[in-house]
């Protein structure tokens, strides 16, 4: 096809939208809406499972090291954890730090102390964080081996709590994006459907003048491709300033933020490019092979 074909093609599909503007309102509409639902599913999937990651960071074991364990050893065990796969980050507390810390909390218990003289309860400690919690029994029990640990404290149960949640919520949120997918295809294919059943006639006279399937379908594409690329235009901007907003709610509460991570609601700004392609790119390319297909039951006559 030559470029003055496609040139005038092209004009031919942007010109359609203003003559069947109702039925481009009401793709747009749907389209809009489709766009909406999938994107916020995807969002709210991607924030929970940041959120349930924040929580599995804050989350760490305590060793607790024999009360003569030498400061050699303290360094080789040490060295020993960080070098381990499933560690993130190891921090020793010494006695002597960890008794200071204890006297400065319990002010009012001075004469516990004053007794106690030089002599230090306490023992030696290594706070661990853990990259994988789902992997913690396994990474705890190659730690247990290590000559001078005396006993390893950590949350169990809480880390068995998270690791179904985030299996369930997986599971939950993938079925709920896929069934958004799936009805916003049909919401989209029956209204585009509607669209071209209203322009039969034309596409029929076409067709009986010589028109090619292609001449005739190329004005659909290039319509159904504008009208979704603004769709998506138009659910970028609604989906930014909605997130936004909720985004700041959420910054608002202290507690909240304390709880879940400060780091663990994902901010637009960081997926901005990804959510204009996915909307834009999206948005066109249902657009215009929704309306190129749906003129295929109108060419065969």
């Amino acid at each position: 096809m030559k470029f003055s074909g496609i040139c005038y093609l092209t004009r031919q599909g942007v010109e359609n939208i203003w003559k069947n503007r109702m039925m481009a309102f009401a793709s747009f509409c749907v389209l809009l809406v489709s766009l909406l639902l999938v994107g916020t599913s995807v969002l709210a999937y991607q924030n929970i499972t940041s959120i349930v990651g924040g929580v599995e960071a804050q989350n760490e074991i305590i060793v607790y090291m024999q009360d003569d364990v030498t400061a050699d050893k303290l360094t080789e065990v040490e060295y020993f954890i960080q070098n381990t796969s499933n560690i993130a980050e190891v921090r020793l507390y010494s006695k002597e730090e960890e008794y200071s810390a204890l006297k400065e909390r319990m002010e009012e218990y001075d004469v516990l102390f004053d007794a106690l003289g030089e002599d230090n309860p306490l023992v030696d400690s290594f706070r661990v964080k853990i990259k994988d919690i789902s992997q913690m029994n396994k990474t705890i029990s190659e730690i247990q081996k290590l000559d001078g640990v005396l006993k390893i404290n950590a949350p169990y149960e809480f880390v068995s709590f998270l690791t179904q949640l985030r299996t369930i919520l997986t599971w939950v949120m993938s079925a709920l994006i896929i069934a958004m997918i799936i009805v916003s295809m049909v919401i989209i294919s029956n209204t585009t459907r509607t669209s071209v059943y209203a322009r039969r006639e034309e596409i029929h006279i076409m067709k009986y003048v010589g028109a090619t399937d292609a001449f005739i379908r190329v004005p659909f594409f290039i319509e159904g491709m504008i009208t979704g690329f603004f769709s998506g235009c138009a659910a970028l901007v609604i989906t930014w300033l909605v997130y936004t907003t909720v985004v700041d709610m959420i910054e608002n509460q202290v507690t909240l933020l304390n709880i879940i991570g400060i780091g663990s609601i994902i901010q637009f700004e960081a997926i901005y490019l990804y959510a204009a392609l996915a909307y834009m790119l999206g948005g066109a390319l249902i657009g215009a092979v929704g309306s190129a297909l749906s003129t295929r039951k109108y060419i065969n006559v």
